[in-house]
């Protein structure tokens, strides 16, 4: 049976549960794209969020006090996260689980630091988050530089006879992923064939692949998100290509497999060690997977964050964040991806990334 310590998040201390109002409730919050392109990764987040604060709650609250939940959706638009930074401020929010696209958790945890907000982005790899982000930001997930130096070093060795095209969606996430991917590959000793950005949100890449079939590529590693890339292996099946397509942690939706069909197959995409598969989470999976949710992705990741929140608020005995940092400092957390910590920037000690192939509509460890 899962711990109590992950399923309920955190050892609650039991007295004097039942003497606090409605008025003294926790406000936290998770943000991201809960509609738009990108949608299904915000409601892996909101999943996420809402089964955590749920299990606290169950479990007697946060220094006897009940967690409530806002959302914010932020669309992956920098000026839109900005906004829905500005409104948890006003709602009191006391700590962000958010939120998703770098582009939106770098411009937002400039608002999250001036207003003294605990910020965990269960998604945002982006290495400026935490290298130029407040004493207030981390991440539970790892980093494109980390992400990058698994995949350009693979492509290196894997694919060292072959044509390489290295191509990116020019956001924070993207295009850091790609250049991290391909300063690797290049330190490997490997030069790319072709490298250039793309339009995100178009639905015809036919000009690109064209272009990619000109130059032999054999494989195109995609610096973004999951829609386009889709569509580019898709229209790169259309024209006979036989391109292999490798991507980064933005294809962990099943909603991939929906864009690609069986156009998929073999993809390759680099994440973190599955969560799912800790037999220590098999409870809390079950748990999901009977509410009809697959906790693909990022579910966890954002349950893991609310966790943190949780244990560091309970061990500091308060909410304000000069509290929840002094008790951050070398914590470890019990969490459901495992016992973590933070390093002085804000990043997780955690085990790096690792390669996923796509077969038959899911996504499982490379051989």
């Amino acid at each position: 049976m899962l711990r109590k310590s992950l399923l309920a998040a955190t050892v609650f201390a039991a007295a004097g549960l039942s003497g606090f109002a409605a008025s003294a409730d926790i406000t936290i919050a998770t943000a991201g794209p809960m509609t738009g392109q990108y949608a299904s990764f915000g409601q892996q987040m909101k999943a996420g969020a809402e089964q955590a604060v749920a299990d606290i709650n169950a479990a007697g609250g946060v220094n006897g006090q009940m967690l409530q939940l806002e959302i914010g959706d932020d669309v992956c638009d920098p000026k839109q996260a900005v906004a829905v930074a500005n409104g948890f401020v006003g709602k009191g929010v006391v700590f962000v689980a958010g939120h998703f696209c770098s582009g939106s958790s770098i411009p937002s945890s400039a608002v999250y630091t001036e207003e003294g907000i605990l910020q965990i982005s269960p998604a945002s790899t982006n290495p400026k988050l935490t290298d130029e982000g407040g004493p207030n930001v981390f991440r539970v997930c790892g980093r494109d530089d980390q992400q990058g130096l698994v995949a350009g070093g693979y492509l290196a060795k894997m694919h060292g006879g072959d044509n390489i095209a290295i191509i990116h969606d020019k956001t924070a996430y993207g295009k850091g992923l790609a250049d991290a991917t391909r300063d690797a590959m290049n330190a490997a000793g490997k030069k790319e064939a072709v490298y250039e950005a793309y339009t995100a949100g178009e639905k015809d890449y036919s000009a690109l692949v064209t272009k990619l079939k000109q130059a032999s590529i054999d494989v195109l590693y995609v610096g973004g998100y999951h829609t386009e890339a889709g569509l580019m292996v898709r229209q790169m099946r259309d024209q006979g290509m036989k391109t292999l397509l490798v991507s980064g942690d933005a294809l962990v939706t099943k909603e991939y497999w929906d864009i690609t069909g069986d156009a998929g197959e073999g993809t390759l995409m680099t994440f973190s060690p599955d969560p799912r598969k800790n037999p220590l989470a098999a409870p809390l999976v079950k748990l999901f997977r009977d509410k009809g949710i697959e906790p693909e992705g990022y579910v966890l990741y954002t349950y893991a964050a609310v966790q943190v929140f949780a244990q560091a608020a309970t061990k500091a005995g308060a909410t304000d964040i000069d509290s929840l940092l002094k008790a951050m400092k070398g914590t470890t957390f019990d969490t459901v991806l495992g016992k973590l910590s933070f390093d002085d920037k804000g990043d997780v000690t955690l085990p790096g990334y690792v390669f996923y192939v796509w077969s038959k509509g899911d996504y499982d460890y490379a051989k």
